[in-house]
């Protein structure tokens, strides 16, 4: 949406169009990485390139780099989110092929649910029976959703595969948004572009350059995916968490998946079937109910995929929370 589209809105209303925006991005993520053509260790490395470029020219330009904020410690925590933001966009693009845009994106959007479980296990941190009973009804959405038969064992395990990878990137998700959201006196956009620098170096031994030859027009996907999926989607939704109260994030985060299933559907034919989608509300409502649990932090902080905010900065994705 256009700068100028926002002019003369309430700052809420401004809020939603701008988090709105970013969310209808995030859902086109899995076609530009479908679309290029390339590996999913290239993908996000191209991803993390192009990201730095767009984030470092935005700080920069905002003057930012100067009173960065980052001490030793809180730089460490940073790049040890980044760590592990960078595997998981590996793992969620390798569950693209191996499942769907579709299946993966919502076996994906279970990411609140370990930072909940995360945080009772490394931190202590208080675990309700309620939030018990709204983590196993998501699973049981979960089991639904992710279609998995006994034939899927006995015919190769990529299907199964597939699903692993959307958990397992969820699982690192969690991690880095409890380790991100440690960090307190920084800008969301450095914590995100010290995140995205981390992925330059440590993908470096997995990219495939050969496989890049010919690419053509293929790099515009690639490109696009760092300009637009990182660097516009993140000043959009870093500028929307702070003008919006913690219940409309919540629900706004349902318009990554719910975009991300429309364009598997209109560009590929691929869609959930029927027992599958029965799935679908059990881990949104459970999502709901555990997100808006939390308490309301004083400022609002960033995240990928897309859920609420704590108090402290978190990553974006996902992509959900990004993707």
């Amino acid at each position: 949406m256009p700068a100028s589209s926002f002019m003369g809105m309430t700052s809420e209303n401004k809020g939603t169009a701008q988090l709105t925006t970013a969310m209808v991005l995030s859902g086109t993520l899995g076609v530009f990485v479908v679309e290029s053509g390339a590996s999913p260790f290239n993908v996000v490395f191209f991803r993390v390139l192009f990201g730095a470029l767009a984030l470092g020219g935005y700080v920069t330009a905002r003057g930012w780099l100067r009173d960065h904020g980052f001490t030793p410690r809180t730089l460490a925590l940073a790049v040890l989110g980044g760590v592990f933001i960078v595997f998981n966009w590996v793992l969620l693009f390798q569950s693209y092929e191996n499942t769907s845009i579709s299946v993966a994106t919502v076996v994906y959007h279970t990411q609140p649910f370990y930072v909940v479980l995360l945080g009772a296990l490394l931190f202590r941190e208080r675990l309700t029976a309620a939030k018990v009973g709204w983590i196993a009804l998501a699973f049981a959405g979960l089991i639904l959703v992710s279609g998995v038969t006994p034939a899927d064992f006995t015919s190769g395990g990529t299907y199964v595969l597939g699903v692993g990878q959307a958990l397992l990137a969820a699982l690192l998700y969690g991690l880095s948004t409890l380790v991100t959201k440690r960090i307190t006196g920084v800008r969301p956009h450095l914590i995100a572009l010290v995140q995205v620098l981390v992925g330059i170096p440590l993908l470096l031994p997995f990219a495939d350059f050969g496989a890049m030859a010919g690419t053509g027009w293929d790099w515009g996907w690639l490109a696009g995916l760092g300009l637009i999926h990182t660097g516009v989607m993140y000043v959009l939704m870093y500028a929307a968490y702070a003008k919006l109260p913690t219940s409309k994030i919540a629900v706004l985060a349902f318009v990554y998946p719910a975009v991300a299933m429309f364009m598997d559907w209109a560009v590929y034919g691929h869609h959930i079937g029927l027992v599958q989608a029965l799935g679908v509300p059990l881990i949104v409502t459970a999502s709901l109910k555990v997100t808006l649990a939390r308490k309301p932090a004083a400022a609002p902080a960033p995240r990928t995929a897309a859920h609420v905010p704590a108090a402290a900065s978190r990553p974006a994705t996902p992509a959900a929370s990004e993707a």
